[in-house]
Order: C-alpha cells, then sequence, then structure tokens
C-alpha cells in the first residue's frame, strides 16, 4: 500500500517504537510517554504528529480504563478535570502561533526542576501532601495547555499524583479516566480547527494498533512487578529522563 512505502525502514521502526511506547505508558509506565512525543516528532513533525497520536492515545485510554476503572479516585479526577479543560482551550488558540521549539524547551525546564524537587522530597521522605487549590489549578491549567500543543500533560499529572501519595492502582485509574475524557475533548479541535487529524493520519493509526496493543499489554506484565513505593521511583526516574529528551530535541 502507498502508506507502507511513504517512509523509510528506519522511519518505521522509530513510528513503531513510538506506538508501543504509548501503550507501555498507558499500562500505568508514565513519564515514558515523552520519549514517544520525540520519536513521532523526529517522524512526522512537531504539529502533524500530534494528529497522528491522538486517536492513539484514545485507544490506549480506553484499554486502560477498562482494566484499572475500579481503581479512579474521583476527588482527585474532579480537582484537575476542570483546570486541563481550560488548559486546553488555551493551548487551541495560543498554539497556532508558539514558537514550538521555545515552549518545549521551557516545559521541560519546568518539569525537570520540578521532579528534582520531588525526588528531593522523596529521599527526605517528607509526608506532607499539598492540598491548595493553587496545586491543583495550577498543575491543571499546564497538563491542559502543553496536552493541547504536544500531548505533554503527562509529566505535570505525574507531579501530581506522585504528591498526593497515591498507591500505584490508584494512581494509573484515575489518570486512564482523567486522560480518556481529556483526549476525547481535544478531538474536535484537532479535527476541525487545526485540522491535524485526517483520513491518512488515520490510516496511519490502524497500521500502528497492533503495536500499542503488544505495548499495553507487555506494560501490564511490568507494571505488575512494580511495588508501590518502587513505582513512585520508576515515574519520577522516567518523567525526569523523558524531560531532558524533550529539553534536547531540536
Amino acid at each position: 500500500m502507498e502508506i507502507l512505502s511513504s517512509y523509510s525502514l528506519t522511519n518505521w521502526v522509530l513510528i513503531l517504537l513510538g506506538a508501543f511506547i504509548i501503550g507501555l505508558s498507558k499500562a500505568g509506565l508514565k513519564g515514558i510517554d515523552m520519549m514517544n512525543v520525540t520519536i513521532m516528532a523526529i517522524v512526522f513533525g512537531g504539529k502533524a504528529s500530534t494528529g497522528i497520536v491522538l486517536p492513539l492515545l484514545c485507544v490506549a485510554d480506553i484499554l486502560a480504563v477498562m482494566y484499572y476503572h475500579r481503581h479512579a479516585k474521583w476527588p482527585h479526577f474532579w480537582k484537575l478535570l476542570p483546570w486541563m479543560i481550560a488548559g486546553i482551550l488555551i493551548g487551541v488558540y495560543v498554539g497556532k502561533d508558539l514558537d514550538e521549539i521555545l515552549f518545549r524547551k521551557i516545559m521541560a525546564v519546568i518539569i525537570v526542576l520540578t521532579v528534582i524537587i520531588m525526588l528531593y522530597l522523596e529521599i527526605r521522605k517528607t509526608p506532607v501532601v499539598p492540598h491548595n487549590i493553587f496545586f491543583a489549578s495550577g498543575l491543571g491549567l499546564a497538563s491542559g495547555f502543553t496536552t493541547m500543543l504536544g500531548n505533554l500533560a503527562g509529566a505535570f499529572s505525574n507531579i501530581y499524583f506522585l504528591a498526593m501519595r497515591m498507591p500505584k492502582n490508584d494512581f494509573i485509574g484515575t489518570a486512564a479516566w482523567v486522560f480518556l475524557v481529556i483526549n476525547l475533548f481535544k478531538l474536535p479541535f484537532q479535527i476541525f480547527y487545526w485540522k491535524n487529524i485526517t483520513a491518512s493520519s488515520l490510516q496511519m493509526d490502524l497500521f500502528l494498533l497492533p503495536a500499542l496493543s503488544i505495548g499495553f499489554f507487555a506494560g501490564l506484565k511490568i507494571v505488575a512487578k512494580i511495588k508501590d513505593d518502587g513505582y513512585r521511583k520508576v515515574i519520577l526516574a522516567l518523567t525526569l529522563a523523558g524531560a531532558i529528551v524533550i529539553f534536547l530535541k531540536r
């Protein structure tokens, strides 16, 4: 088929790896999704890649909700959701004229600094859980804004859920519901306003579903072997590594 011959073997390896990583991330290996953002942007370009990735995220979110739905903590869902929607609406109108490279570098620096603070608190065993409304609203707005512009919301939501000291399955289950709603909310803007999702991009997504599915079920196996305390460290490490990759990408 024409779509198969449109990309080199190297590009296909990267594209399939990106879809596999989406599956891993939605199964619970949070933070690794920023690697996918970089990989897809290398092949398709920054803005165009969001149109390829968003339908895949929606499929993976549905799988995650089906598997983890019983673990959702609804108070945290409702704390984040309105602010994330507001952030998305801001991103929709700002995104067309924003310098993408500068945006990614600023976001990466913020994420790295925040993760370093989280690591410091983790090492100090600080038990304080932030309940200030500005904490949830700030991270919610940042998540919504960055998810619209580059599917980078995972880093900020990870910081929120880690700060709440949620057990592993509660973390994954709540995030699954949040991102299912948020990613479905983004679809009309990508289709009708940015025109990033087309028949051609959806055809590409169909080719990538098997790699995504394999990544998801592999991720479930990996996550099941990680204990709660170890899970926090894994997510912090993956989020930090992903932010550094985003910063270094040109």
